[in-house]
């Protein structure tokens, strides 16, 4: 009982942890990307390309951002540890399964040749 409220505690700090990483990701993206923009604009750097470059590498952070975000509300959520033992336990039964289906042909194997 005792570990599976420390298992519990130890899961819902670890979704803490990534939620508060995730939140930063996004104020550093919401500064990092107004800081792209003010120094493309109004200081003037890479304004001998014809590309709109703070564009680009705001578009490119946004998609890693989005990532972000589909790894800890997403895929974390429901691939958790409750998630691996379930996979866990259906594999090994499987393998328990198949290793007494072998064990009887080798046996019915050995008493057809006594």
């Amino acid at each position: 009982m005792e570990k599976e409220v420390h298992e519990q505690y130890e899961y819902a700090r670890r979704r803490l942890r990534q939620k508060k990483i995730l939140y930063f990701h996004f104020v550093l993206f919401l500064i990092g990307s107004l800081f792209l923009f003010v120094a493309n604009r109004f200081f003037g750097f890479g304004a001998n390309t014809d590309q709109n470059w703070c564009i680009w590498g705001i578009t490119i952070w946004l998609f890693i951002f989005i990532l972000h975000f589909i790894k800890v509300y997403i895929t974390d959520r429901f691939m958790n540890k409750k998630w691996e033992r379930e996979q866990i336990d259906r594999l090994v039964a499987l393998q328990q399964k198949r290793i007494t289906q072998l064990e009887s042909r080798v046996n019915e194997d050995t008493e057809n040749k006594i």
